[in-house]
């Protein structure tokens, strides 16, 4: 029997958990792969073979990620998908890893993709203006 492509694996995980839109999978499956790119740029030890990917890391790949995508529309888009806190990206990463597309280590768990930023710092923040220091100046005296 062949086993199901993506499409259909998140197909069946919406069926029985439909806190997520389907894109939302395949934003996180995207986000992985670059993430996995980026640190095996970073860590010469990573560059051969399969490596893990602890939650925090993924956290931090995956914002990287979506501002990447979607600069400022990045936290409108994933709130469009249902995702608002990084404890939603680790629901649908053990979704995927409950389905088998990801894999875990014994160690890994839900509680790895604990608040690690909030969304408005990390997705907002950045595009906010700068506010600058205004200096006051006494007026001038004309004399």
């Amino acid at each position: 029997m062949q086993q199901p492509e993506f499409p259909e694996i998140v197909d069946l995980i919406c069926k029985e958990d439909n806190r997520y839109d389907k894109m939302a999978y395949d934003f996180i499956r995207q986000g992985l792969d670059h993430t996995v790119k980026e640190l095996r740029k970073q860590d010469a030890k990573r560059k051969a073979g399969s490596f893990h990917v602890s939650g925090p890391e993924l956290l931090e790949g995956m914002r990287v990620f979506a501002l990447e995508q979607y600069g400022p529309m990045a936290n409108t888009v994933l709130k469009s998908w249902g995702v608002t806190r990084c404890r939603d990206f680790g629901a649908i990463v053990f979704n995927l890893i409950e389905y088998n597309v990801f894999s875990k280590t014994e160690n890994d768990r839900l509680e790895d993709f604990g608040e690690v930023y909030t969304f408005n710092d990390a997705f907002v923040k950045p595009f906010l203006p700068k506010r600058t220091k205004r200096v006051l100046q006494a007026p001038s005296r004309a004399s």
